[in-house]
Formats: C-alpha cells, structure tokens, sequence
C-alpha cells in the first residue's frame, strides 16, 4: 500500500517498479493499492511525513515498512514477502 498525503499525492515513480515486479512474479500473488492517510483514521500515524511510505500487508497483517522512494530496497521487501 502507497500511504500518502493529499498534498503530494501517490508516488507515481513506483508503479512502475511495481508494475515490473508483478509481471515477473505473476498477477496473483502481488497487489498493489494506494491509501490516502489524511482520510483513514487507521493510517493516521503515517500523516505529516515528507516522504512516502510503503506497506506490505500478508493475510491482513502489516509485514513491512519502507519509508522513502528506495527502488532497489522495495524490490527486495516485495520478494522477501512473497
């Protein structure tokens, strides 16, 4: 999950990555999605950040943060979890 803040938006950059990713590990076993922290009580800790913050959720735990824009570390994380 993309949890990002209005004012910057969801970071375009990584779709890509993981775009690249999915097609290489196959489409059902990676999902991707965005979540606006500023309107989900939930994520509210994430708010006030000046970078993006990636979460990887499995069986509807949360398994791993990546905080920043780190291509090479959002791959490994995403194939770790896989």
């Amino acid at each position: 999950v993309d949890a990002f803040q209005a004012w910057c938006g969801p970071c375009k950059t990584v779709v890509d990555l993981f775009q690249k990713v999915r097609n290489e590990v196959g489409s059902n076993l990676l999902h991707f999605a965005v979540a606006e922290v500023d309107s989900i009580d939930a994520l509210e800790g994430y708010r006030g950040q000046c970078q993006p913050v990636f979460l990887f959720y499995a069986e509807g735990e949360l398994v791993a943060v990546v905080r920043g824009v780190n291509a090479p570390l959002l791959q490994k994380t995403i194939l770790e979890q896989l």
